[in-house]
């Protein structure tokens, strides 16, 4: 699927508040279909899809005004109910359901505007677009007085979610182990879960991997991974940079929390030929021992939670050797909108990534400069990037819609897909989020003989 039509086909996107289509894997043919009632949506399933949340007449009207005052001020077009249009002018958002709409902002706030998605109550023909707008303005959707009233407001993030070593083998495995099919079905080859750099844009599908392998190897670089070298690598994912620093001459430990990911990791290593260079450890990264040359970790960051990031990059501190060298890739966002919204559960945290904060790159140089030795020597920033590698993922998983049913996954959970890909995408084209590759060097002042000299962050944009 090519931009600028990002919609859902409408014979694949059934309002998930009305039957489910039976899945393919049941699907006999038109004598079977004919006959058959398709189940409903899984109340167990998705509780707060099938049943909105209540919120007070006064809550909701405040919401409702709140919402309405802030679309009119924004370059869209919010349709109301098929009659009214609200907005400057711009891509459509059509608000199906207002009443349900606005409910479900007064009652859970952004999480139930995803929600309210979810459920069909609104949609777009162009999501991204709707979401880049509302991205570029996400610091003035609320009014002032209220953004220093957010902690009476707010939804709090739940402290089962707290990624303690218990709590972030349950929040890796919400969202890692839900399937190694699925995630095949809309990554590329190389399985890899992060963001590709590319040499042009508009990007295109069969130049991903190769994408996704000049990111690996931009990494492996700066961490000077070569012949002999000892990697440890926090967060496998299904293997590919392993793989590839495997084919290097190193030898790699890298460990995951994810079952799932390291069943598949180990298979897809031996069939490469490296099962004797890299070994595959489920455990979490503050249980790792051992002296390490270099250390990778691609996008693993966002899912430590900030009351751990002194330990994490401790961590990382404690297990490199004298002239070592860390390469970290992580998605970053600005400092002061992580100030406001550190404390608060998102729509992310409920659905997709629980316990998960993106850090800022002050945010990072603080812990670092506060707790470790280490320091940042080089910065490079290249979100729009991550805004064409999540562009090919969301049409890629849009057009194999079919093939996500035969795995069992319900309308409800293609649109909260869809969202997520969509939202993410959003956040990285109006420049809200980044994604950067980080070079991390000890301290001058712990220097040792052969160990880089470190100096002034040199910062680059590709």
């Amino acid at each position: 699927m090519t931009a600028p039509t990002h919609q859902l086909p409408a014979d694949r996107t059934p309002d998930p508040a009305a039957p489910v289509p039976a899945q393919r894997g049941h699907d006999h043919g038109p004598a079977d279909r004919a006959d058959q009632q398709p189940p409903a949506t899984d109340p167990e399933r998705w509780p707060d899809i099938v049943t909105r949340p209540r919120a007070s007449r006064a809550r909701t009207a405040v919401a409702e005004r709140i919402v309405r005052r802030a679309l009119a001020k924004l370059p869209l077009r919010a349709r109301l109910a098929g009659v009214k249009d609200i907005g400057l002018g711009g891509p459509l958002m059509d608000i199906r359901d207002p009443d349900a709409f606005f409910g479900r902002i007064g009652a859970s706030g952004l999480i139930g505007f995803g929600e309210s998605y979810m459920a069909g109550e609104w949609d777009a023909p162009d999501l991204v677009a709707v979401l880049t707008v509302l991205a570029d303005n996400a610091a003035e959707l609320v009014p002032a007085p209220l953004q220093r009233l957010r902690s009476l407001w707010a939804l709090r993030k739940p402290s089962a979610q707290l990624n303690t070593p218990e709590g972030s083998r349950e929040n890796i495995s919400h969202h890692y182990d839900l399937s190694n099919d699925l995630f095949a079905l809309f990554l590329d080859d190389t399985l890899s879960y992060s963001s590709a750099v590319f040499r042009g844009f508009p990007a295109e599908q069969a130049l991903l991997p190769a994408a996704q392998h000049r990111k690996i190897d931009r990494l492996l670089d700066a961490a000077g991974v070569r012949e002999g070298t000892r990697l440890l690598e926090i967060g496998t994912g299904w293997g590919e940079l392993a793989i590839r620093a495997a084919a290097r001459g190193a030898r790699v430990t890298t460990v995951t929390l994810s079952a799932e990911q390291r069943e598949l990791a180990r298979t897809r290593i031996r069939e490469a030929g490296f099962a004797g260079r890299v070994e595959v450890r489920l455990c979490d990264y503050r249980q790792v021992t051992g002296d390490y040359d270099a250390i990778v970790s691609v996008e693993m960051i966002e899912a430590v939670g900030e009351e751990f990031w002194p330990v994490y990059f401790q961590t990382l501190d404690r297990l490199l050797a004298p002239g070592g060298r860390v390469a970290l890739q992580a998605i970053t966002m600005p400092d002061d909108r992580l100030r406001a919204s550190r404390s608060t559960y998102t729509w992310i945290h409920k659905y997709i990534f629980p316990g998960g904060l993106l850090p800022s790159t002050e945010a990072i140089e603080r812990v670092t400069t506060e707790h470790t030795r280490l320091r940042t020597a080089q910065r490079i920033g290249y979100g729009a990037h991550y805004a064409e590698t999540l562009r090919l993922w969301r049409e890629r998983f849009t057009e194999r819609s079919a093939e996500v049913d035969a795995l069992g996954f319900d309308a409800v959970f293609r649109r909260m897909w869809t969202f997520y890909l969509a939202y993410s995408e959003a956040g990285f084209r109006s420049g809200y989020l980044d994604v950067q590759q980080l070079l991390l060097t000890r301290d001058p002042a712990d220097r040792t003989a052969g160990e880089p000299a470190g100096g002034p962050t040199h910062q680059e944009t590709l």
